[in-house]
């Protein structure tokens, strides 16, 4: 059977039965590192790079071509490795200059001097004989200026390959490679965590190799199998967090007669649900009928109506008698979130009832910005019981939030809440139970971030939009002429007796920067482009009853434009605003704006999104090419790797050290595969051969809940 991983050499099946040595001996891997030189020690402290383990661990990015003398053009920027001839140092007769170090160096295919400054003591450290790699300058006529050097053990050969390793301000990538030269015997010290019998049937080179190829010789083919162990990991977490979720606790059975919520779906509801969001209530309905906690992901299409889907469990938590909580990151997303509910719910407020249905349905908004006496009166009330739903911020896992009786949480976008607050959040529940939580995101997930991610959940997917969403015609702007054009189209739409959206950049995490953003641009295009009609003002920074004032007003069109900033990505629902301009689209992830795009296109007429960016801008071209979320959640992995799912600026800081995503998909199905086989067969990890294996997971773990 071929390996899936590249080998420095071909491994015979005696080598693996014979080569892997498993069990930790005694190991400096934990011994810190001695920089010499503080300034490159504190360089590499910000790097992680503290211990003999972790220099070890931190492999170069791909192996670079090193030039030869021979080869090298005047003013190139280059590496070469050479072996020095003779070196002497002499004087300067600039003041206070050290004396200049010069050595005479060769390759195979030539001859040059070596220039270094400001080290004297070079002299005497690098003696005739002695390996270097140099990156520097070549000054023309055989004259090379050192930036950075380093011992190396490496034969010197025509155009010999040099590791390139991350490095950062104060150390160099040559003096990481210095290091690891010096520390490349403890490579021995690590052990391999992974059970002798999946290294035979994946045909894995053993972890000293992989490590030692890694840096010396087969960079990728060694990074793919320590991507492997680190995927491996983070598989069998997962597999075990939603084993252990599933066995070991208890929620009620939600499975009483559908009274409100059926009456709600039947009278109420202004629309009939589509298939998907049908199959995703029946769904959600098989979950909470049963006595173990339901953890559920529900992610979809922009439009795709998964709120409908979890007004629908909410409400199966009243028909039961009990309650349940909405919780989402900012306070302007739980506004937005219980005005949606209001309007699909009639009458749901502090007093409200479900006209009809034969018993109150109550909800109220909890979030950091509720006033003392108002928070008083809606915490007694959810500890009585008089509260059926609640929706809200961290707010509502503050101490002394008390429920009389939790059976349902709906998280909006968990990933933006940690470990301990989402435990914080189970502990509302009744001593001894769990509630059932049904997760929400607004973006689609690639299937490779989902193991990565949330392996430890069920999934469902809104794909189909309701009857009626009209086509939106996305075009990428750029240049003047481009920008009169759009607001031109803009006009066109407004005269047609439409209205519009403008869309000012998130430049920063500050939302008063961003405010101050908007209200800039708000009163330019008032006496500007759009001079001739009424246009409005919304941001994070303003008072939650002046945002509800602003939105009544457009949503009754009182207003034409509504100049805003990210505030109207989710949550926002205008069928007469046909028009989107979005000012430094660039600024933006492609899921983020995606969302803001939905935010056009609900009503009887087609509608137009207008990006002002790069042309060449890949991100906008692809959003300008596709409407299919799913589709443009693929392609923003693509771009911009792991990280993040959604976020304000979607960075794509990766959370692996190892493994690259979604390039590694292949090897995370295998780890999730193999992840599945070994808990089949030992789920406590308790065999001898699983040891080391548990000891990693353990530490994955702890670190999780620490987090």
């Amino acid at each position: 059977m071929p390996s899936r991983f590249a080998d420095p050499e071909p491994l015979t099946d005696a080598d693996l039965r014979a080569a892997p040595v498993r069990y930790p001996r005694p190991s400096r891997l934990s011994e810190p590192l001695d920089w010499a030189i503080p300034t490159v020690g504190e360089a590499a402290v910000l790097l992680g790079l503290e211990t003999v383990g972790q220099l070890l661990s931190h492999l170069p990015r791909a192996s670079g071509e090193g030039r030869t003398i021979e080869e090298l053009v005047e003013d190139e920027v280059a590496t070469v490795v050479v072996e020095v001839r003779r070196i002497t140092s002499r004087p300067v007769r600039r003041r206070g200059m050290k004396p200049l170090v010069q050595a005479v160096v060769v390759d195979g295919t030539g001859v040059m001097q070596a220039t270094f400054f400001n080290q004297p003591w070079l002299q005497h450290q690098y003696k005739a004989g002695t390996r270097l790699v140099l990156a520097g300058k070549y000054q023309g006529g055989q004259r090379f200026r050192v930036n950075s050097h380093a011992v190396t053990d490496q034969l010197v050969a025509t155009g010999a390959a040099v590791a390139q390793y991350p490095a950062t301000k104060g150390i160099t990538s040559i003096q990481i490679l210095a290091a690891v030269q010096a520390q490349r015997a403890h490579l021995q010290d690590f052990a391999d965590p992974l059970p002798p019998d999946l290294i035979r049937a994946e045909r894995l080179p053993d972890k000293v190799t992989a490590l030692a190829a890694a840096h010396f010789g087969d960079h990728e083919g060694g990074r793919r199998r320590l991507a492997f162990d680190e995927l491996l990991v983070d598989q069998i977490v997962q597999l075990r967090l939603r084993a252990q979720r599933r066995g070991a606790h208890v929620a009620k059975a939600l499975d009483a007669p559908p009274t409100v919520s059926a009456h709600w779906r039947a009278e109420l509801l202004p629309f009939a649900p589509t298939g998907d969001q049908a199959r995703a209530m029946d769904e959600v309905d098989d979950d909470l009928a049963r006595d173990r906690p339901m953890q559920r992901l529900l992610m979809g299409e922009v439009g795709s109506g998964k709120t409908v889907v979890a007004l629908h469990a909410l409400m199966r938590a009243v028909d039961a008698g009990r309650q349940g909580v909405l919780m989402a990151p900012t306070e302007t997303l739980a506004e937005q979130h219980f005005a949606t509910l209001c309007s699909l719910l009639p009458g749901l407020d502090d007093t409200g009832l479900l006209a009809g249905a034969g018993a109150g349905v109550k909800g109220a908004l909890l979030t950091g910005s509720t006033t003392t006496a108002r928070r008083r009166d809606l915490l007694a009330r959810l500890a009585s019981g008089d509260l059926d739903l609640v929706v809200g911020t961290h707010a509502l896992i503050e101490p002394d939030v008390a429920f009389a009786d939790l059976a349902l949480a709906v998280v909006d976008e968990q990933h933006r809440f940690g470990v301990r607050q989402r435990s914080a959040l189970d502990a509302k529940a009744r001593p001894g139970h769990l509630p059932h939580v049904l997760h929400m995101t607004a973006t689609p997930i690639p299937r490779t971030l989902r193991l990565a991610s949330f392996g430890a959940l069920d999934v469902t997917a809104l794909r189909e939009l309701p009857k009626g969403r009209q086509p939106i015609s996305t075009h990428v702007v750029s240049g003047e002429r481009g920008r009169e054009r759009a607001y031109e189209r803009l006009r066109e739409e407004l005269r047609a007796g439409r209205q519009a959206f403008v869309v000012c950049p998130l430049v920063s995490e500050s939302e008063a920067l961003a405010a101050r953003a908007a209200t800039a641009e708000y009163e330019r295009l008032q006496a500007g482009e759009l001079v001739d009609f009424r246009v409005v003002l919304m941001h994070g920074q303003m008072k939650s009853r002046e945002k509800a004032a602003v939105m009544a007003a457009f949503a009754a069109r009182e207003a034409d434009v509504l100049v805003a900033t990210t505030v109207i990505e989710v949550g926002i629902d205008v069928p007469n605003a046909t028009a989107m301009l979005v000012e430094d689209a660039e600024r933006y992830g492609i899921s983020q704006l995606h969302q803001l795009r939905g935010r056009v296109g609900r009503g009887e007429h087609a509608s137009l999104c207008l990006l002002f960016g790069p042309a060449d801008s890949r991100r906008l071209q692809a959003l300008a090419e596709h409407t299919d979320g799913f589709r443009l959640a693929e392609i923003d992995l693509e771009l911009r790797g792991e990280g993040e799912i959604t976020g304000t600026r979607q960075s794509g800081m990766a959370r692996h050290r190892f493994a690259r995503l979604p390039e590694d998909g292949e090897l995370l199905a295998l780890a999730h595969e193999r992840a599945q086989l070994l808990l089949d067969a030992d789920p406590s990890l308790s065999a001898v051969d699983h040891e080391l294996l548990a000891e990693e997971v353990a530490l994955i773990e702890s670190a999780a809940i620490s987090a």
